[in-house]
């Protein structure tokens, strides 16, 4: 189907390379191709799009054959528009020029045609083959005879079309009819079947005869050959004891004289390794004496470093603990004598300044150094008692 777009009262077409399409303006023909681009109006616009693509057309349709057997046919037909002209002055290929569209249903008309046409030779075909004969070469009789048929129908290039290829898929009878040709067959290899079977069958059995002969065989051949076994065992038995007798007085013999080897080796051994230990610790007790010696000079030494050392130092702590308490007090005494001048001053200084201040002065003053000194009273609970010896107080002094 073309694109068909709208621009300012102007409508665009672009078509596809397989479509044909042609363009007719007041009775002319204006543009007329496939894949074609081009801007028309709408109103004075005729337009046909004819596919000229190769398209496929599946039928399936009855017959009946020459013994009155129905049969369904399965054919394909692939064709294509040669003459895109003829074709849409024959069929009605023309679209709307809104939208693209098809105003009509050619495939439609076309698909009717062909498979009108192709059945009408299948059917004459089979009309005059029996069925067994349709079953084995009906397909390639079908697929000519139509072939052949489509290619000299005059209509088909009247409308402009043609035909590419036919092919017959299949021709099938009804099931029923299915079944029962295929019962012979069925049967017949039954048959063949069962005869493979028994003969399988006979076979196995002379080859199980013949296995039981030679089993049979062989446990008698076993059996001669185990008696002769148990003769040779008894034979290495006794040769093995005898044997076995020699090598053991070999052997006791070899570890007695070992033995008496191994016993003087260990006592020469021992005496070299008592003589040896011997030396060995007459060695270390002087070795040990020379190093506790040594080592009890050296702790004296040590020792008397240590005391020296100490002495030393306690002499000199003592002397720098002295010349700290000395500079202590020296320290103390000249602070308090600052401290009682500074002090002497102040009085002085304090009674200078009081010496001419009348007496009630020097009462207030006294009153609030005492307040100053007093500690901090939230609240004061006056009791009627307190509050009455006051009153009686002030009103005998003002008589």
């Amino acid at each position: 189907m073309a694109d068909i777009t709208r621009r300012l009262g102007w409508r665009h077409l672009r078509g596809a390379p397989t479509a044909h399409v042609r363009h007719h303006r007041s009775g002319k023909l204006v543009h007329d191709g496939p894949g074609l681009s081009f801007w028309f109006r709408s109103l004075t616009a005729a337009l046909s799009e004819v596919p000229v693509d190769d398209r496929e057309l599946a039928m399936t349709f009855h017959a009946r054959t020459a013994d009155f057997q129905d049969v369904a046919v399965q054919a394909t037909v692939t064709y294509r528009v040669s003459d895109p002209a003829v074709a849409a002055a024959r069929l009605d290929f023309s679209i709307d020029p809104d939208t693209g569209a098809w105003r009509g249903a050619p495939l439609e008309q076309l698909g009717t045609l062909l498979t009108e046409t192709a059945q009408q030779h299948a059917l004459d075909v089979l009309a005059r083959t029996p069925l067994s004969a349709a079953l084995v070469d009906g397909v390639t009789a079908v697929r000519e005879r139509v072939a052949a048929g489509l290619a000299a129908e005059p209509r088909l290039p009247a409308t402009g079309i043609e035909i590419v290829a036919v092919r017959v898929v299949a021709l099938r009878p009804e099931p029923e009819v299915e079944r029962a040709l295929r019962t012979p067959a069925r049967e017949q290899i039954q048959q063949e079947a069962d005869r493979a079977t028994y003969e399988r069958r006979a076979v196995a059995v002379e080859r199980e005869r013949t296995i039981a002969e030679n089993e049979l065989a062989s446990k008698i051949e076993l059996a001669r050959r185990e008696e002769q076994l148990v003769e040779q065992r008894g034979t290495n038995a006794r040769r093995e004891a005898e044997e076995s007798a020699a090598a053991d007085k070999v052997r006791a013999e070899a570890e007695a004289t070992r033995t008496v080897r191994l016993a003087e080796a260990e006592a020469a051994r021992a005496v070299k390794l008592s003589e040896a230990e011997a030396t060995r610790a007459v060695k270390l007790s002087e070795a040990e004496a020379a190093k506790q010696v040594r080592l009890a000079d050296a702790e004296a030494r040590r020792t008397e470093r240590l005391a020296a050392a100490e002495s030393a130092r306690t002499v000199k702590l003592a002397e720098a603990e002295a010349a700290r308490s000395v500079r202590l007090a020296h320290a103390e005494a000249e602070a308090a004598r600052e401290v009682g001048e500074a002090r002497a001053q102040a009085q002085a200084a304090w009674l200078r300044v009081h010496a001419d201040v009348d007496v009630a002065t020097l009462h207030a003053l006294t009153g609030t150094r005492l307040a100053e000194n007093l500690p901090h009273i939230d609240s004061v609970t006056i009791s009627p008692d307190v509050l009455t010896g006051l009153l009686a107080k002030l009103g005998g002094e003002r008589e």
